[in-house]
C-alpha cells in the first residue's frame, strides 16, 4: 500500500521534514521513496506542498498519515476532518 507521510531530514534540534510517498512496508528512514511531494519546516510552521501531485496520488489510492492529513487540510488541498 502506498502512503503519504513525513520523512525527517536536517540537523539535530532543527526539525524539518519532507512529505514523501512510499511503500508502507518500508521504513520512512530508509530513504526509499517514490516521489518527494513537498516539505514542512516545523520551526516556522510553513508547509510547501505540491497539491497537484498529491491529488494525483490520492486518486491512485494512496493513504495519508494523520499528521500529513492535518497539513493538507490546513493548506485546503483536501476536505477532511482533523485527527488528533
Amino acid at each position: 500500500m502506498l502512503k503519504i507521510r513525513l520523512q525527517r531530514v536536517g540537523r539535530k534540534h532543527d526539525p524539518s521534514f519532507r512529505v514523501v510517498i512510499s511503500d508502507s512496508r518500508r521504513s520512512a528512514k530508509s530513504g526509499k521513496s517514490l516521489e518527494i511531494l513537498g516539505s514542512y519546516d516545523a520551526r516556522k510552521k510553513e508547509p510547501r506542498l505540491k497539491g497537484e501531485r498529491i491529488g494525483y496520488w490520492l486518486s491512485k489510492g494512496a493513504q495519508v498519515s494523520d499528521t500529513v492529513r492535518n497539513l493538507l487540510k490546513d493548506a485546503k488541498i483536501i476536505a477532511a476532518k482533523k485527527k488528533k
